[in-house]
Order: C-alpha cells, then structure tokens, then sequence
C-alpha cells in the first residue's frame, strides 16, 4: 500500500467530522430520550457473536451481509452484527425472561459486507426500538408511532410510510405448493414487479387459476386507501388474507388520527426481511428527498431459538442518515481562552471548571480563536470580549 493509499478508507466506511460529529450525538441523545419517555428501555448489545447465534432464524439476507471471523480463543466461527434485532430478541427470550410485555431499545454501530446500494454506507449507526409480548394491532400502532415520533423530533420534512404484510405473501406461497427452488424464482419475480416475466414463470407451475390470478395481481397492489377495496376484492375468499388487510386498515387509520400530516401509501407485496417477517412491514421515506430512513416489522417466534417464542414487532432507522438529512445543528456555545500557567492556579481552576459548568467552552490554550479570555483583575478571574481585549 502505497503513502497516499494508507490513508483510504474502505469503499461505503465514512469518518464523521466536526460539526457533524456533534450533531450526530444531538440527534442520537434526542432519539434516546423519545424512547425513553415512551418506556423503552436501553440495552447494549455485543459488537461480534457467534455467527450461528447471530444468525438463527434470520435467513440468507442477513448471513450474505454478515463479516465473518474466527475467534482466536475457542476456533469458532464469530459474527460482526449487521443487524442489532435478533440481539435483542434473544436478550429478551434468554436474558431476561420477563412474563409482562417488554419494551427495548438500542443504539451502534453494525457493519455490512455488503452496502443496501451504491451510496449507501456499509457501517450506519443503527438506533431502534422493540415491543415483545404484544401480538394484536396496538402493538404494530405502538411501534410506527414511536418511528414516526422519533422521525418527527429531528425534522419537519414530511413523511412518507409505506405499509405492508409479508403474511398475505406467505399465505399464496403456502396454497402454492412449490418446491424450494421455484419459490425463490416466484420470490424474485414479485419483488421486481415484473408482471410479463412473472406470468410466463406461473403458466409452468402446477397452481389453480384462481391462485395464478391472485398471485399476478399482488405487485400490482401499491398505492392510495384505494388498493385496500380492491385487495379485499381480489382475496374475498380466504379469511386470513382479508383480516391482515383489516389489520393493515385498522393502524393506518390510527396512524392518521396521531399523525394527519403524514403521506401514506400501502405495497402488499413488499417482501422486505421475508425470511424472519411474519406480518407487517413498513418503511419511513423523507417527502423532500425521499431517502429511507427507518424500516422495521413483526416478526413473532424469532426468539424460540433462544428458548421462548414470543409476539415481537419493532424497527430501526438509520441514525446518520437522519442527522444529515435533519433539522438539527450544533449548539453553539461561548469559547473561552483561558491561561496555561498561572501563580493562582487553584483559583484559575475553579473559575475555569464554573465556566465549564455554565455551559461555556473553556481552552486552556492563549493562540485558539475564542469569544472571550479569561484576564486577572485585583486578583479575581473576569472574562472579557475578545474584541475588547485586542
């Protein structure tokens, strides 16, 4: 590696400097204490673990995404998190084991192997929330509440939500029959909407004609409240189906009542998070920019692996991107320019830590650009303007 090369950094890995730095660390204090006045409780989780623990239940996506390493100590296989939920669902179902619903939080750092998209970075500050122990529609209201409450204390642009159920997929599926390999094939066929590829791979599957119907109408259902009337239409005769459509109809109409300003917009065949979503899903978009900044879902039983199978929803938003694309700027506090060495140096302390304690930046330095400097007059420690000074 040459001299100029050692000083790169990998391709989606960013530094974060002045200002941003404090302005990421208002956003990320800001956040936590939302979750804190809503009763979640914080949790810290490792930064590396057993791959096979940090993996259990998740499926192919967050294993492709996942840095893998051995562990020096006992030769196994360790995991560098690329997703801080299963860590909490399993401190939930094995550490502790409470009875009553649970409500945690979390805020790190995890790191992909593979970045979401071309500009987007590989290691995002993730900070979320999880609601366990709740498996009806006020749990699901709860949880895109708090997101669009979290969202709302960083920016005033308007949000987009866009929301789904992976369980109205899953039910087709299910009726559907197929093996292992044509399922993955009808997968990428309807996460691509692509409905003349999709109706060629359906004529050579063995599915009744009602059910092929079903199936090419689902990408098709995105949009306004209207898809809602016409994907009770279209599933009119499987129960199932039409009470996740109810569910679906039942939050965004709480979420409008808490949150009238919001655009909403349904997609019934999002499949995001698939192989561990059991139910809803939903996303938050910036209206100005429409940049995601928050995803999340249900994902009830992820915790059985761990011992206890339990009702979960929650999500988690990308802090950076929210701080960048935020209200937010840093505080600007008073500089002080303070003497290295003085005679009265227990005195100079203690006027230094007051100011300090009232909120002043104080720098023990006489060369630094400051707004005020600290002068001995009659043998007390005053400050003075700058300007007044030069």
């Amino acid at each position: 590696m040459s001299k100029v090369d050692r000083w790169l950094l990998p391709d989606g890995i960013e530094e974060v400097l002045p200002p941003e730095g404090q302005v990421l660390e208002i956003a990320r204090r800001r956040v936590l204490d939302k979750f804190r006045s809503w009763g979640y409780e914080l949790v810290v989780t490792p930064m590396v673990e057993f791959l096979d623990s940090l993996l259990t239940g998740t499926g192919s996506d967050l294993d492709l995404k996942t840095f893998k390493v051995t562990d020096q100590v006992s030769g196994r296989t360790l995991g560098i998190r690329a997703d801080i939920t299963p860590q909490v669902a399993r401190i939930d179902a094995h550490s502790l084991k409470r009875e009553s619903q649970n409500r945690l939080c979390y805020v790190g750092t995890v790191l992909h192997a593979k970045a979401d998209n071309m500009l987007a970075s590989r290691a995002p500050i993730s900070i979320g929330a999880e609601l366990f122990g709740d498996s009806g529609t006020d749990g699901d209201l709860e949880i895109v509440s708090l997101m669009l409450d979290a969202i709302g204390s960083l920016t005033s642009q308007p949000l987009h939500v866009e929301l789904g159920d992976v369980g109205i997929y899953r039910r087709l599926v299910a009726s559907a029959s197929l093996s292992a390999a044509d399922e993955q094939q009808l997968f990428d066929k309807i996460q691509s909407k692509a409905l003349p590829d999709l109706k060629d791979l359906l004529d050579h599957f063995a599915v009744s004609e009602a059910l092929q119907q079903q199936l090419l109408v689902l990408p098709t259902l995105c949009g306004d409240e209207n898809v809602i009337a016409t994907a009770k239409q279209v599933f009119a005769e499987d129960r199932e189906i039409v009470d996740r459509i109810t569910n679906l109809q039942n939050i965004a109409s709480g979420l409008t009542q808490r949150f009238p300003e919001i655009r909403l917009n349904y997609d019934l065949s999002e499949l995001r998070g698939y192989n561990y979503h059991t139910g809803i899903v939903f996303a938050a978009f910036l209206g100005e920019s429409g940049i995601r900044v928050a995803k999340g879902g249900r994902y009830d039983d992820v915790g059985q692996v761990f011992g206890r199978a339990r009702a979960a929803t929650g999500f988690d938003m990308d802090l950076k991107a929210l701080a960048r694309h935020g209200d937010l700027e840093s505080e600007r506090q008073p500089i002080v320019s303070a003497p290295v060495s003085q005679s009265k140096s227990a005195e100079l302390w203690q006027k230094i830590s007051d100011l300090r304690a009232e909120g002043y930046i104080v720098v023990e330095s006489q060369t630094d650009p400051a707004d005020f400097v600290l002068v001995l007059e009659d043998d007390n420690w005053v400050l003075q303007p700058v300007n007044s000074v030069n």
